[in-house]
């Protein structure tokens, strides 16, 4: 029994290692696998809102989130910085930026995503209006 114990203890710090969503190596898996849900648009009050909620929960391990609406250059999102001394470091306050990217209503149709990582690795993908847009 005090080598089941031993062994359990000894094994926790890895378990809590890959549980670190503050680096690349602990957020890039996830974000891999939830890559369609990375924004989302939505038509709002005679305006289209783009929203990076999603990516700005895992930022921490982000170093840069870039994006380009209808094919124009990549912009770099100026969002909230993580907040590594605290105890909830990917917690959004929205007190100086907002989730969202505002546009006139329906002029998105076409979003490009590119994340650069803090160990210099990139993800990217483009979506489609109707693939993102919620009501």
């Amino acid at each position: 029994m005090r080598a089941y114990f031993l062994a359990l203890a000894l094994a926790m710090p890895v378990q809590l290692a890959a549980q670190d969503f503050t680096t690349s190596a602990g957020v890039k898996p996830v974000l891999e696998l939830i890559r369609p849900q990375w924004i989302a648009i939505r038509p709002y009050e005679g305006q289209d809102l783009l929203y990076m909620t999603t990516l700005l929960t895992y930022r921490c391990g982000i170093e840069e989130i870039r994006y380009a609406t209808n094919g124009a250059d990549m912009q770099v999102w100026e969002g909230e910085p993580c907040h590594r001394d605290e105890a909830a470091p990917m917690a959004l306050k929205m007190e100086d930026h907002l989730p969202y990217v505002v546009a006139p209503l329906d002029s998105l149709q076409t979003v490009s995503i590119e994340l650069v990582f803090d160990d210099g690795s990139t993800l990217e993908h483009s979506y489609q209006r109707k693939d993102v847009q919620i009501n």
